[in-house]
């Protein structure tokens, strides 16, 4: 009788299989810049961006300009979920605010963050309150849609009963509704989260010392390639942890949550 896979093995199958195609990545252009096909100017070679990374983190300089993107980024995504959980909840349950709010949701929700800069300079300045503002844009639309959407979706047949057994409209949405939309509203958190992230580069393009998109511009303007590596895989690492803390608190919030991921 076969004995079954210690857990430990297990674990590291799993984790070989993560890395590996990232792996093959990395030494196939390092080969490639070997061989002289790619030039460090247009795509430095691995070897040199871990080189640089390490130098900046030593330096504490990547640090700074993380931790600066960090807290506009969690300013303007906490505003974000403030104003897109409230309004998409009042949105949700009344018919007439869903129509008289739903044409300039949709006209609105496509427009881009970044082609609000004019406008944000002119109404806020150069200051943080325009880069926090491009990114609340970024998070509120994903946010306050899933929270309509999610209202409206939720189980006729709870909230049938609840009417029958005549509980109170207050405690019929914080009981029932609120509840059963939780699944969206937390998945429209996620997206806000990383849309806002990914919005902190055009937002400080607006008169910007500091932050992971200054690095970036900047390196770019001076020809520095391996700092703009260096900043864009900051960008996707924290995006990511941003990403996983989410699914946790989402995984210990809906306990009901059936999970259907793939194998």
């Amino acid at each position: 009788m076969p004995h079954p896979a210690r857990p430990e093995l297990e674990k590291v199958k799993r984790l070989l299989q993560y890395v590996s195609f990232p792996i093959i990545i990395l030494v196939v252009w390092q080969l490639l810049f070997y061989l002289g096909y790619i030039k460090p100017i247009t795509l430095p070679p691995p070897s040199m961006v871990i080189r640089t990374l390490w130098e900046m983190s030593r330096s504490g300089d990547l640090a700074r300009h993380i931790g600066i993107s960090i807290v506009r980024v969690l300013e303007g995504f906490g505003i974000a979920a403030f104003l897109g959980l409230g309004l998409g909840t009042v949105i949700g349950l009344s018919r007439t605010m869903d129509r008289l709010s739903d044409l300039i949701i949709q006209v609105i929700k496509p427009i881009p963050p970044i082609a609000w800069i004019p406008l944000a300079i002119l109404w806020f300045g150069i200051g943080e309150q325009s880069k926090v503002y491009i990114i609340f844009l970024g998070a509120f639309f994903p946010i306050i849609v899933s929270t309509i959407d999610g209202i409206r979706q939720t189980d006729h047949k709870f909230v049938e009963v609840a009417r029958i057994l005549e509980v109170p409209r207050s405690k019929l949405i914080r009981q029932v509704v609120i509840p059963g939309a939780f699944p969206a509203i937390m998945t429209g958190l996620r997206v806000g989260l990383m849309v806002a992230w990914m919005c902190v580069v055009a937002a400080e393009l607006i008169a910007a010392s500091s932050g992971i998109g200054y690095l970036i511009m900047d390196a770019r303007q001076l020809s520095q390639s391996d700092v703009v590596l260096v900043g864009m895989i900051s960008i996707g690492v924290i995006g990511k942890i941003m990403d996983s803390l989410i699914k946790q608190l989402e995984a210990r919030l809906i306990t009901w949550k059936t999970s259907f991921a793939g194998g």
